[in-house]
């Protein structure tokens, strides 16, 4: 008994002296409980919606504003041309498009049918079954407002023709939205975990010591611990895109080339960051838990799997900082919507101040180590 008090006086000294690691012990589960218990909200409300109103007329308007009441949509856009509802749709800055003809308040008066066209984005597909889901039951409620009001109006005429189209995604195959997803996941996570153990095994092992002596600079070792993990993370996409055609048919619109080239920039921010963690952590194990404290934001808040519009704004904001929200948009934008580089220039260039900014400071903290 006394050898094993022994041992446990020395690891509990051990564990006082190391104060970062059980702070992270102690704390990233508090944040993590806290953050996400607020940000992962299912039901989506507030869904970015741009309209298209060539009628102009009360009826229209009376028919937006139950739309709007609902709280499932915010209109976000008043477009001029059908063109410009699809360029809101297919950047992304839009999630629904409504489109009211010229000719709808007369249907309407007429006792017809008035067709309303919604266009929803189907790449998501929580956020598409909820919009479609809410504008069938708005338009049906309004339908049997108006009919209550006109007694000799034909029941099996609604008023209101809500005719909705999925786009992207027509048929909610969830193969289609999760593998671009999955990718972006995998890239993360071995890109960040294994570049974070970087300089902390060189250091445990002793060598670190080694490439200090050397005339190698601070930018020099971080381009020369990027580098190979940039081929590597080339290989897992390659794999993974062709598991996910020959497997599971999701089809690519866009141009495998622009893919290439602009995963490029993410790679280089995830492999950044990874670099960052291990030129702050004094071990392994405080590098892996920095690491998976990374991870789980990752899959959470960038719209893997929860929509990013269902967040509260905080948490939507917080979000911004992660690089794979923005190279979710470029993977899912290329490969399911068919959009080039025109419509990705802002996702891009948050990836390049992201990738320069992580090495930077990689950069920067190493120097100090070894000054």
């Amino acid at each position: 008994m006394e050898r094993i008090k022994a041992i446990l006086y020395k690891e509990f000294l051990q564990m006082r002296r190391d104060r970062l690691t059980i702070g992270l012990i102690f704390m990233l589960p508090m944040i993590q409980l806290l953050l996400f218990g607020f940000a992962i909200q299912t039901e989506v409300k507030h869904i970015p919606t741009v309209v298209f109103d060539q009628s102009g007329s009360e009826e229209s308007r009376s028919l937006l504003d139950t739309f709007i009441a609902s709280g499932y949509f915010e209109i976000h856009y008043a477009a001029n041309t059908f063109e410009e509802v699809n360029k809101m749709i297919d950047s992304g800055k839009a999630k629904v498009g409504i489109v009211f003809p010229p000719d709808f308040s007369r249907e309407l008066k007429r006792g017809d049918s008035a067709p309303v066209q919604v266009l929803v984005d189907a790449s998501d597909n929580m956020v598409a079954n909820q919009a479609m889901a809410v504008v069938s039951s708005l338009g049906l409620i309004k339908s049997q407002e108006v009919i209550a009001q006109r007694v000799h109006m034909d029941l099996s005429n609604p008023p209101y023709d809500i005719r909705v189209r999925a786009w992207y995604n027509p048929d909610g195959i969830t193969a289609y939205y999760m593998v671009p997803g999955i990718l972006g996941i995998i890239v993360t996570m071995t890109m960040v975990i294994m570049t974070s153990m970087a300089i902390v095994r060189e250091r445990e092992r002793g060598t670190l010591e080694q490439l200090i002596v050397t005339p190698v600079k601070a930018y020099e070792l971080m381009i020369g611990k990027i580098v190979p993990y940039i081929f590597l993370g080339y290989i897992q996409i390659t794999v993974a895109l062709l598991v996910g055609v020959l497997v599971f048919g999701v089809p690519i619109r866009g141009s495998l080339l622009e893919l290439y080239i602009l995963t490029l920039f993410f790679i280089t921010a995830s492999l950044g960051l990874g670099i960052m963690i291990s030129n702050i952590a004094k071990n392994q194990m405080q590098a892996f838990q920095m690491s998976f404290f990374v991870m789980l934001p990752s899959i959470l808040l960038s719209g893997f799997l929860f929509p990013r519009d269902a967040m509260p704004k905080i948490i939507y904001y917080i979000s911004n900082v992660i690089p794979l929200t923005y190279y979710l948009d470029i993977i899912r934008g290329i490969v399911l919507k068919g959009i080039g580089f025109s419509y990705l220039v802002g996702q891009v260039m948050s990836l390049i101040v992201f990738s320069v900014l992580f090495v930077t400071v990689s950069v920067l903290k190493f120097k100090k180590k070894i000054a």
